[in-house]
């Protein structure tokens, strides 16, 4: 399932859809603590109805059956008329339980949509100046969340923001997506410097695998992983904008993002780390300078989803010429570069993706960054 969001603001469906699940647990007077006193009743109502009804159809056809003088007849109206009766009341037993079978799939869904968009949470469309739209297209069908993950967070260093990719894709990643994207969210308001964040990561993610591997050991009764911890690992870029458009990142086998301005240009920051997970971190983590966002400029992250999709043919899915086509024309719509990013993949593959893919374009809207030469001299004053 793909969900391409040019992100509303934090009222929206899905905020909607997690305060109903909250109504539903006691909180005092109010509607939430009323919600939570009617919801048995009204399942047992529920219950009642999706037992009785299927019971009164074959209790009319059993009574027709025994009773009506019509159905012991062996004529040709006869038995036409009974095949009709049975008829009427299997087609009434099918449309009660399909009924059944939708109501609950319904409620299924605004659940695993309110759970989803906890862990991926819709993004603002601005934040401290920069516009935002973000797209994710997931491998598993009826999911929008799997092993991709992106945030953006305005802290008192600046806007950071982090893409990963955890291996494999699909449910079966969302754990570790969510122990990577929790430590962030806390981490990028409380470390003062871009490095410490990505060793909270790595903490956050040790710790996480450490639970799997108590959870998952035969001791315990687990069934066999589908993925064995010693292959389990995360790619991590961690990007952040100073407030003079200054890019810092840090890369853990992550692609790097393009610059948007008139096309699609890399922005490459020499060798990245290895990701996360199977070898510690070096001692130094020196971020990498990535160069400075202009106004007007847009920056692209992505998943190795988007380039490594395939055609039927067996062709790569052309990114870089994608978003140059989509950002040609300035100034640069973070919407319109998703919306044509993701129907030209669409296209392109044809079919349900093999890998989770996401995308995250930011274009800088503040109204003045300070000129290389005003910097420059600015330091200088400042060493004398």
């Amino acid at each position: 399932m793909i969900r391409i969001k040019p992100r509303a603001p934090r009222g929206s469906a899905g905020a909607h859809r997690t305060a109903r699940l909250r109504a539903r647990t006691p909180q005092g007077e109010g509607p939430g603590a009323t919600a939570s006193f009617e919801r048995p009743r009204t399942r047992r109502l529920r219950r009642a109805l999706a037992l009785g009804l299927p019971t009164v159809w074959g209790a009319v056809a059993v009574t027709y059956k025994l009773t009506c003088p019509l159905a012991q007849q062996h004529s040709l109206s006869a038995r036409i008329v009974t095949s009709a009766v049975f008829f009427a009341v299997g087609t009434g037993l099918v449309l009660q339980v399909r009924h059944a079978l939708l109501r609950e799939l319904r409620q299924l869904r605004e659940v695993a949509g309110a759970a989803q968009n906890v862990l991926l949470r819709p993004l603002p469309p601005r934040v401290d100046g920069l516009a935002l739209a973000a797209g994710r297209l997931s491998a598993t069908h009826g999911a929008s969340v799997g092993g991709d993950l992106y945030e953006v967070a305005a802290t008192d260093h600046g806007v950071r923001l982090v893409m990963g990719d955890v291996r494999g894709h699909g449910l079966a990643a969302i754990g570790t997506a969510a122990a990577v994207l929790g430590s962030f969210r806390e981490a990028a308001h409380e470390e003062p410097e871009l490095p410490l964040v990505l060793r909270r990561l790595e903490r956050a993610l040790a710790r996480h695998l450490r639970e799997r591997s108590r959870a998952e050991h035969p001791a315990s009764g687990a069934a066999p992983p589908e993925s064995p911890l010693a292959e389990e690992f995360v790619t991590v870029l961690l990007v952040e904008i100073g407030p003079d458009g200054d890019v810092m990142a840090l890369n853990c086998g992550h692609p790097w993002p393009y610059r948007l301005r008139g096309g699609a240009e890399p922005m490459p920051g020499g060798d990245p780390l290895p990701p996360l997970g199977p070898f510690p971190l070096p001692s130094e983590l020196p971020p990498a300078h990535l160069g400075r966002l202009l106004p007007g400029d847009a920056l692209a992250l992505y998943t190795d989803g988007m380039e490594d999709a395939r055609d039927n043919a067996g062709r790569f899915f052309p990114l870089r010429s994608v978003l140059s086509e989509a950002a040609r024309t300035p100034p640069v719509s973070p919407q319109r570069v998703i919306h044509t990013v993701y129907g030209e993949l669409l296209r392109h593959i044809g079919r349900l993706t093999s890998d989770d893919a996401a995308l995250l374009v930011l274009r800088n809207d503040r109204s003045r960054v300070p000129s290389q030469a005003t910097e420059t001299g600015r330091r200088a004053r400042t060493m004398s």
